[in-house]
């Protein structure tokens, strides 16, 4: 059974981003160091708009307001690896300021060209190339 991330892409505007934000995991080992779009796992009978909102007051400690969905080439979601799949929207911080509240140590805004310079996680990889595709192409 496909287990569902929800992420978001964190953009200084969202018809026009120039910056990215990027999160650096802390946990678990295996993950720790690498960079990733902030989110996390969908629970049980839980909307996926609603647990991406959840988990950036959780993980970050904002509000956002979120876009467009940055849709993956297959239907479902885009691949993580194993059974997980996520989806992705452009989001807007409406309320508060990020901070590593939980799973990261360390926060990057990245400049549209420099998107894909960081360690991002595997399955970020494809995902962040395409982002940074769309937002040249809004230029």
């Amino acid at each position: 059974m496909t287990r569902l991330v929800v992420g978001a892409a964190l953009v200084d505007d969202l018809e026009r981003p120039r910056v990215l934000l990027a999160a650096r995991r802390s946990a678990p080992p295996a993950l720790a160091g690498r960079w990733e779009l902030p989110g996390g796992k969908v629970e049980p009978g839980e909307e996926p708009r609603a647990a991406l909102h959840r988990e950036l007051r959780e993980e970050l400690g904002v509000a956002v307001r979120l876009g467009e969905e940055v849709l993956a080439p297959q239907p479902g979601g885009w691949p993580l690896g194993g059974d997980l799949v996520m989806r992705v929207w452009w989001a807007l911080v409406t309320e508060g300021e990020p901070a590593c509240l939980a799973d990261h140590d360390r926060l990057l805004r990245l400049e549209l060209g420099s998107w894909g310079g960081v360690d991002w996680l595997p399955g970020d990889v494809p995902l962040v190339a395409a982002m940074q595709e769309l937002a040249v192409s809004a230029r």
